[in-house]
């Protein structure tokens, strides 16, 4: 009889965060964020990359053949990560809202909030169904700053960060409100957020812009949006 798979199970892997990102040769960028960036080989020195068909950020790769990796610091807040995570390419410019440079592959780099950077130029790709696996020889390596790495385990317990669909490590939650009943909302109700899956919480509030501990969600200010991915109050159900 074959065990019953947890898929929870695969959350005990370990991860780092980076910002993947990539040109199409022709001036257009594109960077997005992703868990799966390891070392390969150390002679001669290759990484690989895991990216969704579905992202433009793939497509760029497969067009230019080479990408850039920026690993990430502890202190990336959330809503600089959800400009990557959370935004399509194909309706913003995420290159033109964060500091970056241009490196020897063409391939914008993303310095803010870097502690290293890394290009790579494909040698080969794996189809793995939904994803590709990009393997490269490194061409290019900078460490920029000192810091600890930002891991997926620690934006996920401590930042209370939410997956992107196209993860390799997404997994579906509960419709928001599920199982809820009837009846009169809790002033302290979480609420969370369609697009992204971000958490408003009361009793921690949003302090990073201006939202007070304490403060339910009915009376966060019109103009408030998702720190995550930008989307409005009426993009929010309440937590089941």
């Amino acid at each position: 009889m074959q065990p019953e798979i947890d898929l929870k199970a695969l959350f005990k892997l370990s991860y780092g965060l980076y910002i993947v990102s990539a040109c199409d040769g022709e001036g257009r960028t594109d960077g997005l964020v992703a868990n799966t960036v390891c070392q390969v080989t150390a002679e001669p020195p290759r990484i690989s990359v895991c990216i969704h068909k579905g992202n433009l950020t793939h497509d760029f790769i497969a067009k230019s053949g080479a990408f850039s990796i920026s690993v990430l610091d502890e202190s990336a807040p959330l809503k600089f990560i959800g400009i990557f995570g959370f935004n399509s390419g194909r309706k913003i410019d995420k290159l033109a809202k964060v500091c970056s440079t241009i490196g020897k592959t063409g391939c914008p780099i993303v310095t803010e909030y870097a502690l290293a950077v890394m290009e790579g130029k494909v040698i080969g790709a794996v189809d793995a169904g939904t994803h590709t696996v990009f393997i490269a020889d490194l061409v290019g390596a900078q460490v920029l700053r000192a810091g600890r790495p930002l891991t997926y385990a620690y934006y996920r317990e401590h930042l209370r960060g939410k997956t992107p669909k196209n993860a390799p490590t997404y997994m579906p939650v509960p419709p928001a409100g599920a199982g809820r009943g009837g009846g009169k909302e809790d002033a302290m109700q979480k609420y969370i957020c369609d697009v992204c899956g971000y958490v408003y919480d009361p009793a921690e509030g949003d302090p990073d812009n201006g939202v007070a501990p304490g403060t339910p969600f009915d009376k966060l200010p019109d103009a408030w949006v998702c720190p995550v991915c930008g989307a409005a109050k009426d993009q929010f159900s309440p937590e089941g």
